[in-house]
């Protein structure tokens, strides 16, 4: 085992990149939330990535990534990092540090339920929330993450694939938050109804930063400078753009407009669909991953608006509904041509990894979402999820904080600005 100084140097920048990630997700649900929960909104995803650092730091990277016990979970070896440090762990990289490795998948953790929170965004109290997430990637994500990136998880024996987290997290995050917003209800009448973005460029701001952090998220997932770190950043790109466009379109068709949130919540679907195949497949194939992610998740999204189900942000059509397909299409257009360490799929030769890549959608599906709402269940038992009717009409910024996004007009503590005369010359 020898260290790549240059794999360490991309590697070392890519976690950087993942890290941005999660306070821009704050930005890009801020911007959508209304004004009198953006400061919650932002901050929940900024409490969320020092809680969750410090559960993968004690327990949750050795639960994962550890020596496997039957397939299903990692062994204590590394509680408290134990053990990782300089030297390279070979089971995940040869070339890089075993701590930058724990750094680099700290940043995958940290955002994943920070995706869930959209679902139910303006009516969870905080100290309930911050229960949820310990809980949450202590129960769920490790599990899944374990199944299918340790090489002794049982998924990844059967042959289940996922590159950057199209499963691990984007399908368990999207289909979570559908048994959050089931379980914390609904907003009332007249708040279903405004669902005019409080803030859009912030909704921009949010998903270029996104976009720009991506790079890192499956780009250094290959853990090396290498080609298929180069497909992979090439793919992510290509696989947004479409989507963006193809959403764009729909709406423009649909409504005679295009719409600057839609073009951005589509290129966010784009990247969540080539997550898991960004270092199995070429870049046409990630054109045609995109479009099919962008009008996918459009019409799911206009379609979930017409049931009861509230996930106000639409977390699982963009980013469950994306993951899924994204995941299903690793199983057809993946390739050795691009990574001789993956699988084909089945426009190469090889229908058995679609029916792979179809089980392990199915069961991570079935695992977050049971393990999900029975979690949530027992939190509410214990501390209640949702807060008072006043306070959420109030907004979590004042209930939650005490701060509000801007200050008042005339610098004073809220209400209407004042009216001054002009002063005399």
């Amino acid at each position: 085992m020898a260290l790549d100084s240059g794999d360490i140097a991309w590697v070392l920048g890519a976690t950087a990149l993942v890290m941005i990630m999660t306070p821009a997700l704050g930005f890009f649900y801020g911007g959508l939330v209304r004004r009198k929960n953006l400061v919650a909104t932002i901050v929940q995803c900024l409490m969320i990535f020092s809680v969750v650092s410090l559960v993968w730091a004690l327990w949750g990277y050795t639960l994962t990534f550890g020596p496997a016990w039957n397939g299903l979970i990692g062994n204590l070896s590394h509680v408290g990092l134990q053990g990782v440090g300089g030297v390279p762990d070979p089971e995940y990289s040869a070339t890089i540090p075993a701590l930058l490795f724990f750094a680099f998948q700290l940043k995958f953790a940290a955002i994943t339920p920070a995706l869930i929170i959209g679902a139910f965004a303006g009516r969870v109290r905080l100290k309930s929330l911050l229960l949820f997430i310990v809980l949450w990637t202590t129960l769920i994500y490790v599990p899944i993450a374990m199944w299918i990136w340790n090489p002794g998880g049982w998924l990844h024996h059967l042959g289940v694939v996922d590159f950057a987290g199209g499963l691990v997290v984007h399908t368990s995050a999207g289909v979570s938050a559908v048994a959050a917003a089931i379980v914390i209800g609904r907003r009332p009448e007249g708040e279903r109804r405004e669902t005019r973005p409080n803030n859009v460029p912030y909704v921009i701001l949010g998903t270029a930063i996104l976009w720009f952090g991506w790079f890192g998220f499956n780009a250094g997932s290959a853990l090396a400078a290498n080609d298929v770190a180069v497909n992979a950043l090439v793919t992510t790109n290509l696989a947004a753009a479409a989507a963006g466009v193809a959403w764009m379109l729909v709406d423009w068709v649909k409504r005679g407009k295009p719409s600057a949130v839609g073009m951005a919540v589509g290129s966010v679907c784009g990247l969540a669909a080539v997550t898991p195949a960004a270092g199995f497949v070429g870049p046409s194939a990630s054109i045609v991953i995109g479009l099919v992610a962008g009008v996918l998740c459009n019409y799911i999204a206009n379609w979930r608006a017409r049931t009861r189900l509230d996930d106000s942000l639409d977390v699982f059509a963009c980013h469950g509904a994306g993951g899924m397909w994204g995941t299903l299409a690793t199983g057809l257009f993946a390739t050795t041509a691009v990574n001789a360490a993956g699988p084909n799929g089945l426009f190469y030769g090889n229908p058995h990894e679609a029916l792979i890549q179809l089980f392990g959608i199915v069961v991570v599906a079935v695992f977050a979402f049971v393990g999900s709402y029975a979690l949530l269940r027992v939190i509410n038992v214990v501390s209640p999820l949702r807060v008072a009717p006043e306070e959420e009409g109030q907004g979590l910024d004042i209930a939650e904080f005490g701060e509000e996004a801007y200050a008042p007009a005339d610098g004073g503590e809220g209400g209407a600005p004042t009216h001054r005369e002009p002063t005399p010359a």
